[in-house]
């Protein structure tokens, strides 16, 4: 005798990744411990230019192009190197030496030794940490997990980040206020000891590389192939082409955003921490909102919808005053952390599912070599427009630049889809086995 079940049957939920998942988990926590260390040296550095050595807005600008700079110096050969070796012991390194290196700030201000040469090569060298583990980062997550929970993945890493951004932004402010601008750098030194140890725990083992004898210039034929691999495409070039664009902007609207808060609208350390804590939701609203729509309206024009409506509100900015004005400045910044939030979340996943492991490395610096390497030139930028038309003006002009930027998309092979793809096309693919 047949019988039939006509009760409704339901497909268990699966466990968060951070539950099911030890290495992500660890990866998920440095990550966003260092993200919070970060967050607060965006806004104690640039104080401690201003307040304690009584920079110029142009030599803020300096600063933060200083931290971006080793993008353009050695970002490309970076993805080369990192692709030859074990990613772990990479970031290791890097964790180390950003927090040797931020501990140090505050021990050359008790000794008299800090200078603005001084901030700026310690910016130098950091921003070099930060390319390696950055580019080892990207390469070792598609190991942790499976592909078909990267798109979770990279939503709870940048969702974190973003909430650790909040609480950064929030306290650094504060912990300025409380310890001075350069002891407060003691905090991000510690959270970089934090991460070094969540990095140590991770259990994966990526498989040892074969040996391989290489001829003089694989580098420079290694670095190649990851320029040709990305540029060549049409997806990977308009999401590079996008990001330099909009890193160019955004860069030189944020260098000088201390500076005309402290100067043009006079508030507090405090105030500016807390104002950039507001921002800091619109990211965590970002990462919470970006799965959910894609899958409603398709990961393509998602992603238009993020990089070129959303961050339209960041011409509110230069519109802050004192009292109701500063409703209008947490407007257009969480605006501006929710459009980036999400559109970093869709192009990361793009890119894990879409370039195969072992050039993943090449491919990913050769388009942040474009992308990142527009931060320094966006920062002089800030600064130069700061110092000669006013903190104010300079704002206008920069933060225009951000729906500008991000209209290039609409000019790509991405408007004419519902979702990106998971593969390259055939001709494409058959380059990436090659390399």
């Amino acid at each position: 005798m047949t019988t039939t079940d006509d009760s409704p049957r339901t497909t268990p939920r699966r466990r968060s990744l951070l539950l099911r998942n030890r290495d992500f988990r660890s990866l998920w926590t440095g990550s966003t411990t260092g993200r919070y260390g970060a967050s607060v040296t965006s806004v104690a550095l640039p104080l401690v230019a201003v307040t304690m050595l009584h920079a110029s807005t142009l030599q803020v600008g300096l600063l933060t192009a200083a931290t971006w700079l080793p993008w353009l110096l050695i970002g490309l050969p970076a993805g080369a190197w990192v692709d030859r070796l074990p990613r772990r012991p990479v970031m290791l390194a890097a964790d180390a030496a950003a927090l040797l290196l931020f501990g140090a700030i505050p021990v050359a201000a008790w000794l008299g030794l800090l200078s603005m040469t001084y901030l700026l090569v310690t910016a130098v060298l950091v921003g070099t940490a930060t390319v390696f583990f950055q580019t080892a980062y990207t390469a070792l997550l598609p190991h942790l997990v499976a592909p078909e929970d990267q798109a979770e993945g990279n939503a709870k890493l940048h969702g974190g980040e973003s909430a650790a951004q909040l609480a950064g932004y929030g306290s650094g402010g504060f912990l300025v206020q409380a310890m001075g601008a350069a002891n407060g750098l003691f905090v991000n030194a510690a959270t970089f000891a934090v991460s070094f140890a969540c990095v140590l725990r991770i259990r994966h083992r990526e498989p040892a590389k074969p040996a391989v004898v290489r001829r003089r210039g694989a580098l420079a034929r290694e670095i190649a192939e990851g320029l040709r691999l990305t540029f060549g495409d049409g997806y990977l070039r308009a999401l590079a082409i996008n990001s330099g664009a909009s890193n160019l902007a955004l860069m030189a609207y944020q260098s000088i955003l201390v500076v005309f808060l402290v100067r043009e609208v006079h508030l507090t350390s405090g105030t500016i921490g807390a104002l950039m804590t507001g921002g800091g939701i619109g990211g965590i609203l970002g990462a919470f909102a970006t799965r959910r729509l894609a899958a409603r309206i398709g990961t393509a024009r998602a992603l238009l919808f993020f990089e070129m409506a959303v961050p339209s509100l960041a011409l509110l900015i230069p519109l802050t005053t004192r009292g109701f004005g500063l409703v209008l400045f947490a407007i257009g910044y969480s605006a501006v952390s929710f459009g980036v939030t999400a559109g970093n979340i869709l192009s990361s996943t793009f890119r894990q599912q879409y370039c195969p492991a072992d050039i993943l490395g090449r491919t990913a610096t050769s388009g942040r070599f474009l992308s990142y390497g527009t931060i320094p030139l966006g920062a002089l930028l800030g600064g130069t427009l700061g110092e000669t038309l006013g903190t104010r003006p300079a704002l206008w002009i920069c933060i225009s630049g951000l729906p500008l930027a991000a209209s290039l998309l609409f000019f790509s092979p991405i408007r004419r889809h519902r979702d990106l793809p998971t593969q390259p096309p055939a001709t494409a693919r058959a380059l990436q086995t090659a390399a």
